[in-house]
């Protein structure tokens, strides 16, 4: 390993690249300089040599005083910062804004501050300090800045200082479901989960147990072709919704097929219906299936209404959607990784994607069309959710990244990272660290483009959520970048604009009337999560993580109020498996230990019963108790708690075991391809669930019915 030079060092800063961190054991580490140069790299910056540094910084000045106004400014309203204006020294600058809703504000003073100047290719240039009025709407507006006939205008974004709950939260705690969809199967439904069998089970929650909420895993889309990627945490797109959730039965079109059509439909119907009786999940049949019955609807001829309603969706989507829709049909012709096609179709702004989109427009109408009926059904589960009386209803969860050969890899090349994936450093579950071989976003680029990419993003996600859980929310302050083909342990930490990005987050979230919850487990610097309590986001408390200083079990009563309390989460084996060590015993199989099975029994056993000894010590547990009753007590532990939300699996609910996800391993353990089943191992339908005395018994007792 190579030490960092001073000016790598600096260099590395001014970009926000850690040139050292302390890992999750508290042990100082200085990263080397290969993995700076590699990161640096990746944000088109040369920093191979000690000149090409010491030339990478001159350019790094020399851009900053260039430019006359910001790449992008983002505040808080009632906040009023600073920013510079570069013009000539000495010339006469006026900078206004101009809003949202069209209006023009030209109360922008400039502030007593000097700044020496700076002479810039031989012109001397100036900085004059201008501050924004601190009573400007929340929005997405724009900083005008004229010196002569010199124009330039950037983004100026005022985001929400607060998010947190709605009322009827506010009044009472509410409760909520938390499944994977895909692995609730009903007796109609195509060998995965639904949108309608969401709908069923929102009803059932609600109306008969009083949840508020319905927490579902991402839905974000994978390939159109096999192999299907399973994981709903590294899809080709984290904007639009995986079609293999629609019921294609409840398409408005379905009742205008014609007889042969229907009959094919119905076919094809049963043949996945019959799949439900096998123990993995196959998603690659049930799309052949469903996307072959989808076709033939696509065909149909919508009413007057319903294609003035497709057309408004198309232009509310945007390029966006017409880029993703391209993505799929070249797949189609080409394979799932874009690195692979011909080398005219790799830009998504050649001439040749160009041609191909006009050649294939009946195809790409039909991805189109696929979003606008994945919407309908969308809405209908967050109407049935109103319906019931839920507070919040939908929640969704929104990815860390995307899969790097997927479509925003693809359409979002330009602030996408390439040559760098994201993962996690070692810490005390994932001892080997982990890479989620996921391209990330290029901070410097994300603010060029006034961070419009990921702001369509959250707005689609959150158009029929009442509630939006964000995966490892840590990534929006930093994420770990490790250099293509160099294993997590030979990473670093990189800096984002967290006022930007968490900003514009609760900006959608207001206008969209959501909850925001974060997935803030793992290594967090602690006044991270005290950020986000003053944002009004919610954090994620979970029992087993939940420790005080000495390392024992942190007693609920000093939880969080503002955070979604579970017993256990997807990473995790269901409580009755992670009662049974499961977890530990399945790591020791794929080889993901870097202690003896026997050690991590040990201190698995000793944590457990830590909790387990709070249990008794509360008069919670008996101790003849069996696992069923386990389960119930550390429920009731979660109410001793001041959380907002309590959360429930419906793997525990039903006394299921098997782990959904097995982090670490791709292949070498079927993850996310579990179907929902019973303690003894037999699977069970949506149909078994809502008749189920036992899957009834953890609602009424968090939900106090």
């Amino acid at each position: 390993m190579t030490e960092p030079w001073p000016e790598l060092y600096e260099l590395a800063a001014s970009y926000g690249v850690a040139t050292e961190y302390h890992d999750w054991q508290g042990t100082h580490t200085i990263v080397s300089a290969e993995t700076i140069i590699s990161v640096l790299a990746a944000l088109g910056v040369d920093a191979s040599t000690r000149e090409a540094t010491e030339v990478a910084l001159y350019f790094r000045w020399l851009n900053r005083w260039q430019r006359m106004l910001p790449a992008c400014v983002v505040t808080r309203q009632g906040w009023s910062p600073w920013f510079g204006v570069h013009v000539d020294h000495g010339a006469d600058v006026t900078v206004w804004i101009e809003t949202e809703d069209g209006s023009r504000r030209h109360d922008v003073h400039q502030q007593d501050h000097w700044i020496n100047p700076e002479m810039v290719a031989g012109r001397l240039v100036g900085e004059a300090t201008f501050a924004v009025p601190g009573d400007l709407p929340t929005g997405y507006h724009w900083l005008v800045a004229e010196s002569g006939t010199v124009r330039a205008r950037c983004p100026l974004i005022v985001t929400p200082a607060w998010v947190g709950l709605p009322a009827a939260v506010h009044e009472r705690r509410t409760w909520g479901l938390a499944l994977q969809l895909y692995s609730v199967r009903s007796r109609r439904s195509w060998g995965t989960g639904d949108l309608a069998d969401l709908a069923d089970l929102t009803t059932w929650a609600g109306a008969r147990h009083g949840a508020g909420f319905v927490l579902v895993n991402p839905l974000h889309a994978a390939e159109p072709v096999a192999p299907m990627e399973p994981s709903p945490y590294l899809p080709s797109t984290r904007r639009f919704v995986n079609p293999l959730y629609l019921r294609v039965e409840e398409i408005e079109e379905y009742a205008y097929l014609e007889d042969a059509a229907r009959r094919e439909v119905e076919a094809l119907g049963a043949w996945m219906a019959a799949s439900n009786a096998a123990d993995t999940i196959d998603r690659d049949a049930a799309w052949t299936a469903k996307d072959a019955a989808l076709r033939l609807v696509h065909r149909v001829p919508r009413s007057p209404g319903r294609e003035i309603s497709y057309q408004l969706f198309l232009a509310q989507q945007g390029q966006g959607l017409l880029s993703f829709a391209t993505w799929n049909v070249l797949v189609g012709e080409h394979g799932p990784d874009w690195h692979r096609w011909p080398e005219e179709f790799r830009d998504p702004a050649s001439t040749a994607v160009a041609d191909a989109r006009a050649e294939r427009a009946d195809e790409i109408d039909y991805y189109c069309w696929l979003q606008w009926v994945l919407d309908d059904q969308l809405r209908a589960v967050q109407d049935k959710a109103r319906d019931v009386g839920m507070p919040i209803g939908l929640m969704q969860d929104l990815a860390v990244g995307v899969h790097p050969d997927g479509a925003d890899a693809w359409g979002l090349q330009d602030v996408l990272a390439q040559g760098i994936d994201v993962g996690a450093p070692p810490d005390a579950f994932n001892q080997q660290g982990q890479n989620w071989t996921q391209p990330p976003w290029r901070p410097d680029r994300l603010a060029e483009a006034g961070y419009a990419p990921y702001r369509d993003l959250v707005r689609t996600v959150l158009r029929h959520a009442g509630g939006l859980r964000v995966d490892h929310i840590i990534g929006l302050f930093r994420l770990w970048w490790i250099p293509t083909d160099h294993p997590p342990t030979a990473g670093t930490y990189v800096r984002y604009d967290h006022e930007a990005l968490v900003g514009i987050l609760a900006l959608e979230a207001v206008r969209a009337g959501s909850v925001l919850v974060g997935e803030d487990l793992g290594t967090v610097e602690p006044w991270v999560r005290d950020y986000l309590r003053e944002r009004g986001i919610l954090g994620t408390s979970v029992l087993w993580f939940e420790y005080d200083k000495a390392g024992a079990p942190l007693h609920p009563e000093h939880w969080r109020e503002l955070c979604l309390a579970t017993v256990t989460t997807h990473d995790l084996p269901p409580t009755a498996g992670y009662l049974a060590g499961d977890h530990v015993r399945l790591r020791d199989q794929l080889r993901l230990l870097t202690r003896s099975l026997a050690e991590e029994l040990e201190v698995d056993e000793q944590e457990r019963q830590a909790w387990l000894d709070v249990l008794r010590t509360r008069g919670l547990l008996a101790p003849d108790a069996d696992d069923a009753s386990t389960i119930e007590a550390l429920h009731r532990l979660l109410l001793w708690s001041p959380a907002r939300l309590i959360g429930v699996s419906l793997t525990d609910m039903v006394g299921d075991r098997r782990t959904q996800n097995q982090p670490g391993t791709t292949d070498e353990y079927p993850n996310w391809r579990i179907p929902l089943s019973g303690p003894d191992g037999q699977l069970l339908m949506l149909e078994d669930v809502v008749s189920s005395s036992r899957a009834a018994v953890l609602p009424r007792l968090v939900g106090g019915r």
